[in-house]
């Protein structure tokens, strides 16, 4: 079966994120109120798996691999099965 994997990358907490704090800037200097501006990463994954579940595995083990280190980014996963 084919699945689509959606694995959000995002900094934990107290960790510096200079791509947020320049786009919060620049947004209150365009007049918008802002307190905070929170980049993460979306990686959309086309694959195939026996099943949700081990598409989602799969997934895990991607991020866990490649997609987010583990020192300072936390992720989610989200499967859902393509038609």
């Amino acid at each position: 079966m084919n699945y689509r994997a959606k694995i959000e990358v995002s900094l934990k907490p107290g960790h510096t994120d200079p791509e947020g704090n320049t786009t919060q800037h620049l947004l209150r200097e365009l007049g918008y109120t802002v307190d905070s501006v929170n980049v993460s990463k979306v990686y959309a994954i086309q694959l195939e798996a026996p099943s949700a579940k081990e598409a989602k595995t799969k997934a895990e083990e991607m991020a866990k691999r490649l997609l987010a280190n583990p020192t300072k980014d936390n992720y989610t996963i989200d499967v859902e099965e393509q038609k």
